[in-house]
């Protein structure tokens, strides 16, 4: 009996201990399920509320716009006043060039034009030596006239012979020539004076241009800032002799960024102008999320518009799907408090619920084309004021 008894609670937890396993393997497998089952839930829910309706890319790039310095004219750079990554405002000096030449030039062009308007006030003032000749022709003209009455009316006496009669009426065809030179003297001087005055005749005009010209090459010898922004890729060095066109060094305005985010042709069949979309740069992370607004869609394709397309006429033609570029506008207040630069990577994620514009009603308010005016260097208004002082100077 006690090896029986024995025998008996040794096997018991055997056989019981299998069952255990299974009910404990069973549960697990329930909570799993039950853990898949509740996630494919809230998955689908998700999908079926927020997903569906947003289109998402990591080929997003932020861009901008790269401006440009270029000289006007030829010279030697004598000062550069800002450097790769300087930041700048509009209107400021970036380079200045030697001026010596442009100085010489403006100072011909002022003496011409001193010299001009001199010669414009002969030209009025013989007017009214014209006038003051044609009087005293005419004068000469009635007094031969009467002259040659006189002898004919003494004709008949006999006390005036016929060549004194004749030598009257030479001297009146004489005068009537010299009447005749003055007018037209007088006709051709106010062809080159009527209507106009000193200031306005052509001349003084056509002196006062070149003179405008000298000054604005003058003052093309300083190089200023078009916009406000940062300098990038500076080329140029002090002594370096710099043409017309040659790109010296670029402004970029941090203000004026965009996003290009390159969806693919499959996702773009519900993404329109207008449509919100929500932009964090890898930059920041996700703690950084900008405000964003489509703008519009690129006119092609990446690959239309490559320096060497492709070739699908070809017999080696692979399918491959296209991205086409879409512009993504940025909140300017969000861009100056969290700067980007161009280049940088970020997901844009479009929100769909929103309808936009279609692609020919894209100038819209909320898409309304940004204008970018550059600041202008040293207005013609200065130039326009040294020639009205050179010309009254020489006007008295």
């Amino acid at each position: 009996m006690n090896q029986s008894t024995a025998q008996g609670t040794v096997e018991q937890p055997t056989q019981s201990a299998p069952k255990a396993n299974n009910r404990r393997r069973k549960k697990i497998l329930l909570v799993v399920a039950g853990v898949m089952i509740v996630a494919i839930a809230i998955y689908a829910l998700y999908w079926f509320f927020v997903s569906r309706f947003v289109e998402s890319t990591d080929d997003a790039y932020v861009q901008g716009n790269v401006v440009q310095i270029t000289p006007q004219v030829a010279a030697t750079v004598t000062k550069i006043y800002a450097d790769d990554t300087d930041m700048v405002k509009p209107g400021q000096p970036l380079i200045s060039l030697d001026s010596a030449d442009a100085d010489l030039a403006v100072q011909r062009a002022e003496a011409q034009l001193a010299q001009t308007v001199r010669e414009v006030r002969t030209l009025y003032a013989s007017q009214a030596q014209s006038s003051a000749n044609l009087a005293l022709r005419e004068a000469d003209l009635a007094r031969a006239r009467d002259d040659l009455a006189r002898r004919k009316g003494l004709a008949g006496s006999g006390a005036v012979s016929g060549e004194e009669i004749r030598h009257a009426e030479l001297g009146v065809t004489s005068a009537q020539a010299a009447v005749q030179v003055a007018r037209e003297q007088l006709v051709s001087g106010r062809a080159l004076t009527e209507g106009t005055t000193v200031a306005q005749h052509p001349n003084v005009l056509r002196a006062a241009s070149q003179l405008q010209d000298a000054l604005l090459a003058q003052s093309r010898t300083t190089l200023y800032a078009p916009v406000g922004g940062a300098v990038a890729r500076r080329s140029v060095q002090v002594g370096q002799r710099v043409t017309p066109g040659s790109p010296v060094m670029s402004v970029v305005p941090l203000d004026q960024l965009w996003i290009d985010a390159n969806f693919k042709e499959s996702q773009l069949s519900q993404v329109q102008v207008g449509q919100p979309v929500t932009v964090v740069a890898d930059l920041y992370g996700g703690k950084v999320k900008y405000d964003g607004r489509i703008a519009g869609m690129g006119a092609g394709t990446g690959s239309a518009f490559a320096l060497l397309p492709a070739q699908n006429a070809t017999g080696n033609w692979i399918k491959i799907v296209q991205r086409v570029p879409v512009r993504i506008t940025v909140d300017p207040k969000q861009l100056a408090e969290h700067p980007l630069r161009i280049g940088l990577s970020v997901q844009a994620d479009v929100d769909l619920h929103e309808k936009g514009k279609r692609e020919d009603q894209r100038r819209s308010a909320a898409t309304a084309p940004t204008t970018y005016t550059a600041a202008a260097g040293p207005n013609n208004d200065k130039a326009k004021a040294r020639v009205d002082e050179i010309v009254a100077a020489n006007i008295k």
